[in-house]
């Protein structure tokens, strides 16, 4: 009976060596792609596809009406104080919802993107931080069991409130981005309401989709804002297809890439589904020279959020304050922290985040890494412009 069993051990053992054995003898490709090629994993917890669905607040439900109402308020100048600024103006779909500067121009600027330039004469300072996409932000806070709160999403790149709701209206009473200097931050929320109180147009779609009595309030247009905002996502990349069970989505070169991500450990900080951990870190990116003061960041201590990883082809450049400029630019930034190196004198190196100067990250790592994050741009959002605005004001701001 011992001996059969042994028997039916050796007849298994080669049952299943042979296939492998007949494989080592075939041509140098085929050899070369059996050692590349990275089995899709089954349960990964660290990284994942992108929800296929959003979560919305209980108090801020869906609804066509709202998301409507959102695209026009986002795309109108009517909410900034000088009426020459629109949340598009910095964040347009042209642009990935976002824009090809360091620093933005919001108040007393002409022109889009890259032309863009204040008017004369001028004193109003530039954004002191690079324009964050709006595209996949409904997902901010998630998690890698695809756990979020859209009531508690971080916001901004020093997380300093929390939901698209509230992120909508912040822009609206900072000076530099659309306030102005005409009006305080209580005077032109006042203002706001009371310019869309005298639009019938408006009167009309806010009361189409709050349905209550006074329904232009300053809560409510961030409500509609936030709901247009969360239906600009991009959940359909190649990663996302590869993670779902279609192997061939990604490149062998790609995969070779996303092990290589892993294993220097940028995915240390950038994991979950967006690529973010949703924390702060302290860095030692350098100054961007247009800011006439350092930007110390969270609680002063040059840190910032961790930002995803997704549609960095619509990102350019990068970091916080925009000063470096491409991909390869911000690996060779994390390969000098890697040696101690810090590129700002305000941030000594024993304060940079040990996640960050842990990275084995090297020269020759870097093509393959840039191949892989390619795989996580995805161009089909929603690029739909509204031909006008109910206040009757230049689409988007004075972008023209």
């Amino acid at each position: 009976m011992r001996y059969l069993n042994f028997k039916k051990i050796i007849e298994l053992f080669l049952f299943l060596c042979i296939p492998l054995l007949t494989s080592c003898v075939s041509d140098n490709k085929k050899k070369s792609d059996q050692y590349i090629a990275i089995p899709i994993p089954k349960a990964n917890k660290l990284v994942n596809a992108l929800p296929l669905e959003i979560k919305s607040p209980v108090n801020n439900p869906q609804s066509k009406e709202k998301i409507n109402l959102g695209r026009l308020l986002f795309f109108d100048p009517i909410l900034s104080g000088d009426k020459d600024v629109a949340c598009a103006t910095c964040h347009h779909p042209d642009n990935g919802y976002a824009e090809f500067r360091d620093i933005s121009i919001g108040v007393n600027g002409t022109g889009f993107g890259l032309a863009r330039e204040f008017k004369k004469p001028n004193n109003i300072p530039f954004l002191k931080r690079n324009a964050h996409t709006i595209i996949n932000t409904a997902f901010n806070g998630i998690n890698s069991l695809d756990t979020y709160s859209p009531e508690d999403s971080p916001m901004f790149w020093d997380s300093r409130v929390n939901s698209l709701e509230t992120q909508a209206i912040e822009p609206i009473k900072t000076l530099e981005e659309m306030r102005g200097l005409n009006f305080s931050e209580d005077e032109i929320l006042k203002e706001v309401v009371l310019r869309l109180k005298e639009i019938p147009e408006y009167q009309k779609l806010f009361n189409n989709s709050f349905n209550e009595a006074n329904a232009i309030t300053i809560d409510n247009i961030g409500k509609a804002i936030a709901a247009y905002e969360r239906t600009l996502i991009t959940n359909n990349s190649s990663f996302d297809k590869y993670m779902r069970g279609d192997t061939e989505a990604i490149s062998l070169g790609e995969k070779k890439g996303f092990q290589l991500f892993k294993k220097v450990g940028c995915i240390n900080c950038h994991n979950g589904p967006m690529f973010s951990d949703y924390k702060i870190h302290t860095l030692s990116v350098p100054e961007n020279n247009k800011l006439s003061i350092p930007d110390n960041g969270f609680e002063q201590q040059f840190g910032f959020r961790t930002p995803t990883l997704r549609n960095l082809r619509f990102t350019a450049p990068y970091m916080h304050n925009g000063t470096l400029t491409n991909l390869k630019a911000v690996l060779e930034f994390y390969e000098d922290l890697s040696f101690n190196k810090s590129r700002n004198p305000e941030v000594p190196i024993h304060t940079v985040d040990s996640l960050a100067k842990n990275l084995t990250l090297r020269v020759k790592d870097m093509s393959s890494i840039i191949s892989f994050l390619n795989t996580l741009n995805d161009d089909s959002f929603d690029k739909t412009i509204p031909e006008k605005v109910p206040s009757g004001l230049e689409v988007g701001g004075e972008i023209n």
